[in-house]
């Protein structure tokens, strides 16, 4: 691969970018960069002035030629991009602890990517979604969209049915992490191992472990049995699997799979959070705050050890490999959110699945699955529903589409407690939600 490469990062004032920067510095014999462009909105000015000149001394400190460029106009960025990757919070954590909070009223899990917080952070972030694409349309027809945003399953759906454009992959560190979780558990490096995965986003199932190609998910499934354990994500509350579960699903499920098969536990958790006036989008902050202490230094020039504590380690691991494979063609595995086209029997094959891929330049190529048990291809399709309902309610702005879309949803399923909560969640992001002007207005005036 000659070419030099233009990436740009929609979201570039995240604290999440040193990981980025990180991880294409560590690929640099493999992924020829030219220009980085972090781009953000007005309201992220600052933090984006921060992380440009950490990520300027990073690059430094590797001694490559790489240029850093920051900017609020999307376009003036986007303008010939190779690839685009999208991490951006739409109404930044407030907005999250919102989701959080405000379901938890109601005694509904509230959860940034699950319950009526995944619908509303998807109401916020679908919309400038399709509008990058529509830029991208213009001025970097042929780049990939690489997005990290949230609920990364879901913004896929929308993307792959109402926009037109099919060069768009989600990612989610959330398989590369139980990949790292079974090679722990194994004491091996990571390298050696790899799981096949299959279902949606945040509600994919491990249905085959390998060591040096070897399938060894007998081995695992035992030890996750007769120890009672997990594989976790820092970014949910751990709790044990019973053995009779474990066996009967024949699986590994991901931890947040515990929202929905350990829902009053999971419940009980986030009511003794809320007593304490916290929740994750709180704790999120301080560890984000602190963050941004340490990115001022101007002596800074790694990433710090402790942007860790967010759940997105490993994000750059994800990121970075699937670019690189693109580019130099690997034919890898790798596992990613994208157009289903027959991998899952269950589903249909225009929707979009989480699931191991073949990574060439022509992008990921689905590997067909084996059967998923029956429980898990019951909720994978309850969760399918939610999806496609709630990336129409995302689009139409209409009211009775977003009521159908959070009363079907599994944690939710009440017509009463849906409408209150969605009444209540439309006035708080009111700011955010351009398309539901009309009916938040009518809302207001009751």
């Amino acid at each position: 691969m000659n070419k030099q490469l233009k990436i740009v990062t929609i979201g570039g004032g995240s604290s999440y970018t040193p990981e980025l920067i990180e991880g294409f510095i560590k690929r640099k014999d493999i992924l020829p960069i030219k220009e980085i462009w972090l781009v953000d909105v007005e309201e992220g000015k600052e933090k984006l002035e921060i992380i440009t000149a950490l990520a300027k001394r990073m690059v430094k400190k590797a001694g490559l030629d790489i240029q850093i460029y920051a900017t609020l106009n999307r376009k003036e960025a986007l303008k010939d991009a190779d690839f685009i990757t999208t991490q951006f919070r739409v109404g930044s954590l407030d907005a999250r602890v919102l989701d959080e909070m405000i379901p938890a009223k109601y005694g509904i899990l509230g959860q940034e990517t699950n319950g009526p917080g995944g619908l509303f952070k998807a109401f916020r972030t679908i919309p400038v979604i399709l509008d990058i694409i529509e830029d991208a349309k213009e001025l970097a027809p042929n780049a990939w969209i690489v997005n990290f945003a949230n609920p990364a399953g879901l913004l896929t759906e929308a993307v792959l049915r109402y926009s037109g454009w099919e060069r768009f992959i989600g990612v989610c560190n959330l398989p590369f992490g139980m990949e790292m979780g079974v090679a722990n558990m194994l004491d091996v490096e990571k390298s050696r191992i790899r799981i096949d995965f299959a279902g949606l986003n945040h509600m994919v199932f491990g249905t085959d472990v390998y060591l040096d190609g070897q399938s060894i998910k007998d081995e695992v499934m035992d030890k996750m049995i007769k120890q009672s354990s997990s594989i976790n994500m820092k970014n949910v509350h751990d709790l044990p699997w019973s053995p009779e579960f474990l066996a009967g699903m024949n699986v590994i499920p991901c931890s947040y799979h515990r929202y929905y098969f350990q829902k009053d536990q999971m419940l009980d958790h986030q009511n003794e959070e809320l007593k304490e006036g916290t929740s994750r989008g709180t704790i999120v902050k301080g560890v984000e705050e602190e963050l941004f202490k340490k990115y001022v230094d101007v002596t800074l020039d790694v990433k710090p050890p402790e942007l860790q504590l967010r759940g997105g380690a490993y994000y750059s691991d994800a990121a970075c490999n699937l670019i690189a494979s693109i580019v130099n063609d690997t034919k890898d595995i790798q596992v990613v959110n994208t157009r289903n086209r027959g991998a899952i029997d269950s589903l249909r094959y225009d929707e979009a699945v989480e699931v191991s891929c073949v990574i060439t330049k022509e992008g990921p190529r689905p590997i067909s699955t084996k059967p998923l048990p029956a429980a898990a291809e019951g909720i994978i399709q309850q969760i399918k529903a939610f999806e496609k309902q709630a990336a129409k309610a995302a689009i139409s702005g209409k009211y009775e589409d977003a009521l159908v879309a959070m009363v079907i949803n599994p944690l939710v399923q009440s017509e009463k407690l849906g409408k209150l909560i969605l009444d209540e969640m439309l006035v708080a992001h009111k700011a955010h939600l351009p398309q539901f002007k009309a009916v938040i207005d009518d809302i207001e005036k009751k």
